[in-house]
């Protein structure tokens, strides 16, 4: 009779998914990273498939990392209600106000803002620690809803309206087309809709209304995903997700989520909301998006407001 022989179990995490985790990008550029000798462990040149535990020593461009594999560690992830006139960079030649300059400091890791917005457009940000989780929400291919309230000087054609979310509008870098279209009224020479797109082109947002000839006065991202702009974060502040709503997250883009220990709950200061098919809500109120945009204020109500609460609190 044959025995099965064993095969010792392997120690430690992929070295890639490590460095994604930490927040130095995806895991693709980290495997790009390892290929190109930029990664070292305990001083020798990494390899591809290498494995990695907290004993070890890790540099990225000769900067030590910050390892963490324990199975109960999940990705920070925080929400900033952006300001007009900050920009989203960590370099800037004219030294403007840097939505990086509010965020808590951090060692062995780095925030990664998840789609940009422009010096002008306020609204939704969220930042993460993981380099993976970003890329999910931020790739193409991904396909991830981004829903804005724009206030323009005029107003659009029945035609231009159809036109936006049938056939599109071509720009230089290529068509562009919105999912969804609402008209949410206005007074004298302003007025305001609510859109939502799939894709996060420079400008593309301002650049499709002044090609249809209506200057944008106002623009604010209220959603990301199933993520929205909770009307409770003022302007110029920060909110940080509760683990439960991280770990929805994770299950929502396909990435697996962690086990929450007694020591990381504690930190969240509170049970954390939940998810439903459509949108986040982390005051435990979900509202649901159908085909239409049922979580928009309509006419009376005020176009730039999302329907979520939020409680959570940013620890250090």
């Amino acid at each position: 009779m044959n025995e099965q022989v064993k095969q010792p179990e392997q120690q430690g995490e992929r070295l890639q998914k490590i460095l994604a985790q930490v927040g130095l990008g995806s895991r693709r550029t980290m495997e790009e990273w390892i290929s190109a000798g930029r990664v070292t462990v305990n001083g020798e040149v990494a390899t591809l498939g290498m494995r990695v535990t907290e004993d070890d020593i890790v540099r990225a461009d000769k900067r030590i990392v910050n390892i963490r594999t324990s199975n109960n560690n999940l990705p920070r992830v925080l929400l900033y209600h952006k300001q007009e006139g900050e920009i989203v960079s960590r370099d800037d030649p004219e030294k403007r106000a840097n939505v990086f300059d509010k965020l808590p400091k951090l060692r062995g890791m780095k925030w990664i803002a998840i789609g940009r917005l422009d010096f002008n457009t306020s609204g939704l940000l969220i930042f993460t620690t993981s380099g993976d989780l970003a890329n999910r929400l931020m790739h193409p291919r991904f396909e991830v809803e981004r829903e804005y309230a724009v206030r323009v000087q005029g107003s659009m054609t029945n035609e231009q309206m159809e036109q936006m979310v049938k056939e599109g509008i071509t720009l230089k870098d290529g068509p562009v087309k919105f999912e969804r279209l609402t008209d949410e009224g206005g007074e004298g020479y302003n007025h305001w809709y609510r859109l939502m797109l799939k894709e996060g082109r420079n400008r593309i947002v301002r650049r499709t209304f002044e090609a249809l000839g209506l200057p944008i006065s106002r623009l604010i991202r209220v959603r990301f995903g199933i993520v929205n702009l909770p009307p409770r974060l003022k302007r110029g502040t920060l909110a940080e997700l509760g683990t439960g709503e991280v770990g929805q997250i994770l299950d929502w883009v396909g990435m697996e989520s962690k086990p929450v220990t007694e020591k990381v709950a504690q930190w969240t200061e509170g049970k954390a909301g939940k998810f439903d098919d459509g949108t986040m809500d982390a005051g435990h109120n979900n509202k649901k998006i159908g085909n239409n945009m049922s979580v928009a204020p309509h006419r009376k109500a005020d176009a730039r407001r999302s329907t979520t609460s939020f409680k959570h609190k940013v620890r250090p």
